[in-house]
């Protein structure tokens, strides 16, 4: 009875997250949104019969009931029911994002699911339900589950809330028996690649010798929304001017959609791998670029206006060679948020460490704003109007951006701007449903979580745009600073100097929800899901809103691409598993 009772709270709550959301025309998709909630069902039913205790089944039907109604309004919302480093993320710092989503929509439907946990066990009893039946139902459903998601596109929302719990605790990716390789040489086309069409940036090479670094990593800034890459609106006006005398690299990736594993990869020149926390980083004794700087005589500090706590940002930025690192605890700041303080106050922290050094001595400066993350607070209202949740990102961008360009400002009136390069991209997009359920960064690998703008200037030697098509990583920033420095790079480090420019793929994954790798090579763009084993392959020159899948009609591209992703995947988990064992 008790286990009829929960498959209904299942069902309702399932309900509740498919409203209005379009769905295939097939007799198929029953089965395959609803198996899994069938599958946990009979689990429940199976352990509630053979601990034959009535207090541990209503124990337990107790306390799974809230969560499937917390569950559902987090689906209605990102599309996932909650896992493991989902969990690992509603910190404090996430509070002013849960209190934006804490509306009556979706209190109703929490209070709707816990309603419908009370009265179904008064239904089962009082219609006395065909318990065998049902079940036995429930049992074919379950059967044909994984059939059905091989033909269904669910993008995860076929997924039950407690196996999805106890699903994501596990090892999504085996490295048993992986030989760990270190290196760049995952990124050759295994089809080789045409020649490249990029200006030569071989001339640049060392022409920054002896300058300043300054470095911005722009919070959840995705290339599509900027001037420079094609948007109609122009949110960030500095950046748009920054890039008429910049490289601007056209086709630049993120390793990861998320900020802290993406930070990594970006100062270590390290992919971070799947099935693994940001903890084990601090044991990565790969040297980050401050590091290097800092042995070649550079001051190093680096300025949050978030906050090192969340997502374990410590284990990254501690002990990577930075002289300061400051975030919005030792900023304070004029305007306080869970996500930090007001980009002003963290500039002029920023402003007051380059006036305390020698005007002769060089430094290396790191700022990381975090205005562009959800929920889009601002402290003054910004240019767009405020229709919904996109016209909210443009404003924070632009709040972003009026606090870089005061950085630029500022530098230049000091008559720093000529002796320091400049280097400033997104840490990785966002999304407002371009693609079905994705909303936010981490959870697909689309372009719209992944595709970022990335600048490089020079002030008194890139006098005009340079655009560069080639595809780039953020994983190859530390060994394009340390070239264009005339500095050598290490033999550790994964990525390779953007001034090569020679054609290599973008590898990308995210393990946050659903898993996925991907990559991105020339025109060709693939992704696989581990969960469904699903691929998907767009051709982005014809087709960049990634909307038809050539997997089918590709399978020889398809399959080279999966076993390539499959082997760097494993590979990579293996070499970082064996370092974090040994340091």
């Amino acid at each position: 009875m008790r286990a009829l009772a929960l498959l209904g709270v299942f069902l309702i709550a399932k309900l509740t997250v498919m409203a209005g959301r379009p769905l295939p025309p097939s007799g198929w998709v029953p089965v395959a949104f609803f198996w899994q909630d069938a599958l946990a069902a009979l689990t429940f039913g199976a352990l509630d019969r053979s601990v034959n205790r009535p207090w541990f089944g209503w124990s337990i039907y107790c306390a799974a009931v809230p969560y499937i109604a917390i569950n559902a309004a987090v689906e209605r919302v990102l599309s996932s029911p909650l896992t493991w480093p989902m969990i690992g993320a509603a910190r404090g710092t996430l509070s002013d994002s849960i209190k934006h989503h804490t509306t009556l929509p979706n209190l109703g439907l929490v209070s709707l699911v816990l309603a419908a946990g009370l009265a179904f066990p008064l239904l089962v009893v009082r219609l006395r339900l065909p318990f065998r039946m049902i079940m036995a139902m429930a049992l074919l459903v379950m059967g044909l589950g994984p059939l059905a998601t091989a033909r269904i596109e669910t993008n995860g929302l076929d997924r039950n809330p407690l196996l999805a719990l106890a699903t994501t605790a596990l090892p999504r990716l085996s490295s048993s028996g992986v030989e760990p390789i270190s290196g760049g040489a995952w990124r050759a086309s295994p089809f080789g690649s045409p020649a490249s069409a990029a200006a030569d940036l071989s001339r640049l090479r060392g022409v920054a010798k002896n300058r300043n670094v300054v470095m911005v990593v722009l919070e959840s800034a995705g290339a599509r929304y900027l001037r420079p890459y094609g948007a109609s609106n122009d949110p960030m006006p500095n950046l748009s001017n920054m890039a008429n005398s910049a490289i601007v690299f056209e086709n630049a990736y993120s390793v990861y959609p998320e900020s802290i594993k993406g930070l990594f990869s970006v100062l270590c020149s390290r992919y971070p791998a799947m099935d693994t926390n940001q903890d084990s980083y601090s044991r990565i004794v790969t040297p980050g670029i401050a590091s290097i700087l800092k042995a070649a005589g550079y001051h190093t500090a680096l300025f949050h206006s978030g906050r090192f706590m969340y997502l374990g940002m410590e284990s990254v930025v501690q002990n990577r060679g930075y002289d300061v690192i400051e975030d919005a605890g030792d900023i304070g700041g004029n305007v306080q948020s869970s996500f930090g303080v007001d980009e002003p106050s963290t500039v002029r922290r920023a402003l007051a460490w380059v006036d305390s050094l020698p005007r002769s001595d060089r430094f290396f400066l790191t700022y990381l704003p975090i205005a562009g993350h959800h929920p889009y607070d601002t402290p003054e209202p910004g240019p767009f109007p405020e229709l919904q949740d996109r016209d909210r990102y443009l404003n924070a961008l632009h709040y972003c951006d009026s606090a870089v360009g005061a950085l630029l400002r500022e530098l230049r009136d000091r008559g720093i701007d000529q002796k320091t390069l400049f280097i400033m991209f997104g840490d990785h997009g966002e999304a407002f449903g371009q693609h079905s359920g994705n909303f936010a960064h981490s959870q697909f690998i689309y372009e719209e979580n992944i595709h970022v703008p990335y600048l490089i200037s020079l002030p008194g030697i890139t006098d005009r745009e340079i655009r560069v098509p080639d595809t780039v990583s953020l994983i190859d920033t530390a060994p394009t600073i340390l070239d264009f420095l005339g500095l050598s790079s290490r033999p550790d480090y994964q990525g390779s100097s953007a001034i090569d420019t020679r054609p290599a793929m973008g590898l990308f994954y995210t393990d946050y929800s659903l898993g996925l790798v991907g990559l991105r090579d020339g025109r060709w763009k693939y992704i696989y899901e581990l969960e469904s084993r699903r691929s998907e392959l767009f051709d982005l020159d014809q087709d960049p809103s990634e909307t038809t899948d050539l997997s089918g009609s590709l399978p020889d591209r398809t399959a080279t691409y999966h076993n390539l992703l499959l082997r760097w995947s494993q590979a990579q988990k293996a070499l970082i598993q064996r370092e974090t064992s040994t340091n």
